[in-house]
């Protein structure tokens, strides 16, 4: 998969370098434009078809949500993420009401944005490669959790659990543990245990493939 396309819209000089230098900690993903202002903003946009737009609230001509809504009225093919430090919940509603995938409040550390594009990527390279979805993949992508089974046994926890489903998505074919295990820099030991509980739950699907001598190889998928 090609990198992801990404679009800044900031007037601030400092907070711009900021994210920008953010983004370039971050592989995936390639800055194709930046803008100060909606109508440049906006004539760029058209011109160069960022997969992601990366939009303040607050520009000096027109608000931010102006943007996003004439995007969203003439169905340009791109996602938005608002980066503002917008806090009143009006606003916040009217911004998921328009289809952001993400709303991130200023100040916010690179940990947030990291995750905020993280989870984009996985969302586009997850519907890249399926015809359909299952129930569990659309509540990952809103963030539901819907019932008691989301919270891990003693010994698991939350952050290792992300990395492991994020290297299986990001792998996009059925992995070992060990070779997994390399991929996201664990213990081969530990991400098995995570793998098992997983396929446990019916969110990790196993293959087992034999060879001519010895036990079948598990291999793990999300699909």
């Amino acid at each position: 998969m090609t990198n992801i396309s990404i679009f800044i819209v900031e007037d601030d000089p400092m907070v711009l370098e900021v994210n920008k230098s953010f983004l370039s900690r971050m592989t995936g993903f390639t800055l194709i434009g930046e803008a100060q202002t909606c109508e440049e903003a906006y004539n760029r946009i058209i011109s160069s078809r960022p997969n992601l737009v990366l939009l303040d609230m607050y520009l000096p001509d027109k608000p931010g949500i102006e943007l996003l809504q004439k995007i969203r009225k003439e169905q340009i093919p791109c996602d938005v993420i608002m980066i503002t430090a917008a806090r009143d919940t009006k606003t916040v509603q009217d911004v998921i009401r328009m289809g952001a995938f993400d709303y991130l409040i200023k100040p916010f550390r690179f940990e947030r944005f990291q995750t905020a594009l993280q989870n984009y990527s996985n969302t586009v390279k997850k519907l890249k490669n399926s015809t359909n979805v299952k129930q569990e993949d659309v509540d990952a992508w809103f963030g539901h959790k819907l019932d008691d089974e989301s919270t891990l046994p003693k010994g698991l926890n939350d952050l290792t659990m992300k990395q492991i489903i994020d290297g299986l998505i990001e792998n996009n074919a059925p992995i070992t543990s060990e070779q997994l295990a390399q991929n996201v820099g664990m213990a081969r030991v530990t991400v098995r245990k995570y793998l098992d509980f997983l396929a446990a739950k019916g969110k990790v699907h196993i293959d087992l493939k034999y060879g001519t001598v010895g036990r079948p190889t598990k291999y793990y998928s999300t699909k």
